[in-house]
């Protein structure tokens, strides 16, 4: 009977401690985190850049290695 009562204090401390324990926080749905990669749209405008800039949304219809490349051109 002398075993009875750590194992109710052991159950009673775990469940203790799993209600104070911190929630995890809800982590963003899967579409969230394809925003940022570009898409294909049909009635949605190509945009055409000239220069440096950060084009958010794009729309294209296959894209491969995301790098920057730097070119020279002479006009």
């Amino acid at each position: 009977m002398a075993w009875f009562i750590p194992l109710l204090l052991a159950i009673i401390f775990n469940v203790i401690a799993y209600l104070l324990a911190p929630k995890p926080k809800k982590a963003k749905p899967p579409e969230v985190k394809d925003m940022d990669n570009p898409t294909a749209d049909a009635g949605r405008p190509v945009p055409v850049v000239f220069g440096t800039v950060t084009v958010k949304g794009l729309n294209v219809l296959w894209y491969g290695d995301k790098s920057k490349q730097t070119k020279k051109v002479r006009a």
